[in-house]
């Protein structure tokens, strides 16, 4: 945008940073606890198989609630502006995440454990769910025209950076205290999302310092009054944007969420690829830096050759390297478990990094937040809840390659749709009124 300084983007682009890694630590550090300890201190009576299915039942939960607060705090992104719904996403998510922290397991309450879990976790995607839109909002407004897929990509960096403080943090609570040791599964693993609270004050800070974005405040200068709520709003100007964006990165969730939820258990599954929790971690951690690396070059590639280009060759090589997954970590090597993970991340990554400017870029400024997060949270449904859900099962009857073809078809589900949208990188500016979206959108 006109007016707006150097030190001012960065100022807005380290805050959207730290806000989507707070939020995605939080979100992370359940994946990785229902992974390597739910089981166990919430499910024990289930037994080991068992115990994990539930588990990871519970972790997708919050994809179901992402879309309900896409739909509430979209609402009030698009009425009363960015940075206030931001601020309430990060204290939701904070709270839910420390009073996961502190949840008795189901030797000390019983069956009221895993339901408490449930409500909890609920909450958590609740946040999540108004989270992301918001923070790629504040940079993608904000930008320069020409580089907003540049500037987008420091919200899409939060999940990298929080996959790695997340694989980091449980690393090292274990050898403090021993991976094996009953401190750790009694109160080990509760360190991570304690320490959230820390996090939380830093988030806090960064964003009361920034200001409302100046597209907003130009709209809601502009803006005649209505009595149609932004998610009525979008529904019934753009729901083809909205399905189609939701397909688009289904694959998105699908590799990124079996990348590390799932891999993460398949790992240390002495079924699986057999390999011990710190090199499991160490080898997330590895992974992570390359995930983050990829997603900034991949979002400044798409300011030149276009956001369409760049998600649709993730997607076209996300299939193949779908097929050879398994068959990779099926020999059970330390090696080609860090290649599998590391090249998973990296393909997602291709499409993640342009994600940033791609949605917010198709929908008009009166219901762009509701737009954008309700498109990428239904694909959190698709991609990032049903996938790990389905991988038990499809193992049991086909073996690891049944997964393997369930990635790849989420990646050709969502080249078709990501070719069936309009490519918006070419926009000069994100205009302020529906007439003006309109128009620039014809023009693509």
């Amino acid at each position: 945008m006109e007016g707006t300084t150097p030190a001012e983007m960065r100022r807005i682009a380290i805050a959207s940073c730290v806000g989507t890694t707070i939020e995605f630590y939080d979100f992370f550090i359940y994946g990785t606890a229902a992974a390597l300890v739910f089981p166990t201190v919430f499910f024990p009576a289930l037994g080991p198989a068992a115990g994990a299915v539930a588990s990871f039942a519970t972790f997708a939960v919050a994809f179901f609630a992402r879309p309900v607060g896409a739909v509430l705090f979209g609402h009030y992104g698009d009425r009363i502006g960015r940075k206030r719904t931001l601020i309430s996403t990060l204290l939701l998510m904070g709270v839910a995440t420390v009073l996961i922290g502190l949840l008795p397991g189901a030797a000390t309450i019983g069956a009221a454990a895993p339901i408490a879990l449930v409500v909890l976790r609920f909450v958590q995607g609740f946040a999540v769910g108004g989270e992301w839109a918001g923070a790629n909002l504040l940079t993608a407004e904000y930008a320069p025209p020409g580089e907003r897929g540049r500037y987008a990509t420091f919200p899409q960096l939060g999940p990298a950076i929080a996959f790695a403080l997340t694989s980091a943090t449980f690393l090292v609570t274990g050898w403090v205290m021993g991976d094996k040791d009953s401190a750790f599964l009694e109160y080990g693993w509760r360190i991570p999302f304690l320490l959230s609270v820390v996090l939380i004050g830093v988030g806090l800070y960064v964003r009361l310092k920034i200001e409302e974005t100046p597209v907003f405040r130009a709209a809601q200068a502009t803006r005649q009054p209505t009595k149609r709520a932004p998610f009525l709003a979008v529904l019934v100007s753009q729901p083809k944007e909205v399905l189609l964006s939701a397909g688009s990165l289904t694959m998105v969730f699908a590799f990124f969420y079996m990348g590390t939820a799932y891999l993460t258990a398949y790992g240390v599954n002495p079924k699986g690829a057999g390999l011990s929790r710190p090199t499991v971690l160490m080898l997330g951690i590895a992974a992570a830096v390359v995930f983050g690396v990829v997603t900034v070059l991949a979002g400044v590639l798409s300011d030149r050759v276009g956001r369409k280009r760049v998600i649709m060759t993730s997607c076209a090589v996300g299939a193949v390297w779908a097929l050879l997954l398994f068959p990779l970590l099926d020999t059970r090597s330390p090696l080609a478990f860090g290649i599998g993970i590391t090249v998973t991340l990296a393909i997602f990554a291709v499409s993640y990094g342009p994600a940033g400017a791609f949605l917010p870029e198709l929908f008009h400024t009166r219901h762009r937040y509701t737009g954008a997060g309700l498109g990428y949270n239904l694909a959190g449904i698709l991609g990032g809840a049903v996938p790990p859900l389905l991988a038990p099962q499809l193992t049991s009857a086909f073996g690891s390659i049944g997964i393997g073809v369930m990635l790849s078809v989420t990646a050709l589900i969502s080249f078709v749709c990501t070719r069936a949208l309009a490519e918006t990188a070419g926009r000069g500016t994100l205009h302020t009124t529906e007439g003006d979206d309109l128009v620039d959108a014809n023009r693509a």
